[in-house]
């Protein structure tokens, strides 16, 4: 018999909205920032060039490459160097992409089920990312939050879910995950212990055939999630 459901903690990114148009937005943004402060960077570095400047920081940086903000920061400040503008301008060129970057919707589901969700059960956000609960507007959901800057390193690694679990008072098995990636959540939730809940929404990657782990719950949305708890998970 599997241990009862107590608290659940939850993938943000692709789980909770779509993060795809909302980096391209943030990264048209962010270049025009930089047309109207840094011209000769603009110039220099389309949007294009600007991701592949962040590619290049991550694969040259592997040890920092979990610290989306750093990799950001130094993308935009080895640009602005290399275009003889003051790289001082970074943080700046930064702070309006964060504005961007959590002007997120929510996918249609998200809100009613983290309201029912977070009424049954502590949620704890485990995420990859840097986004802010707070200035997305749905802190008040959460019990906690532990993202791969703060730790160290993030999903797939068994001590992060872990770190969560111990922060809630559970033991992993106790615990459910819920997120979208396969990978990173699902292979991830099973090598910490915990049981899992992928949520698939329609267009997003297929299982992978090779993968032996078995996540506890399938669906394509939170409120289908919410009502195989309720019915007694």
């Amino acid at each position: 018999m599997n241990p009862p459901i107590r608290a659940l903690t939850l993938d943000l990114d692709e789980t909770l909205w779509a993060i795809g148009p909302v980096i391209a937005r943030a990264e048209a943004k962010l270049h025009q920032w930089l047309q109207q402060h840094a011209p000769a960077t603009a110039a220099a570095f389309d949007v294009p060039a600007l991701q592949r400047e962040r590619d290049r920081v991550a694969a040259e940086f592997p040890e920092r490459a979990h610290d989306f903000t750093w990799v950001r920061l130094q993308s935009i400040a080895q640009c602005l160097a290399q275009s003889g503008e003051d790289s001082s301008l970074a943080q700046a060129a930064f702070d309006e992409f964060l504005v961007w970057r959590h002007r997120v919707e929510l996918f249609p589901d998200a809100r009613l089920a983290l309201q029912r969700l977070a009424a049954r059960y502590p949620l704890f956000a485990l995420t990859n990312g840097n986004a802010d609960l707070g200035r997305i507007g749905i802190d008040e959901f959460f019990s906690g939050r532990l993202a791969a800057r703060d730790f160290g390193r993030g999903k797939p690694h068994a001590d992060f879910f872990h770190a969560a679990c111990a922060q809630l008072g559970l033991p992993p098995g106790e615990v459910l995950h819920v997120g979208d990636d396969w990978a990173l959540d699902i292979e991830g939730a099973h090598a910490a212990g915990q049981p899992s809940a992928w949520i698939h929404r329609p267009g997003h990657p297929a299982r992978p055939s090779h993968s032996t782990a078995q996540p506890a719950f399938v669906g394509s949305d939170l409120l289908q999630l919410l009502s195989w708890l309720e019915a007694g998970a």
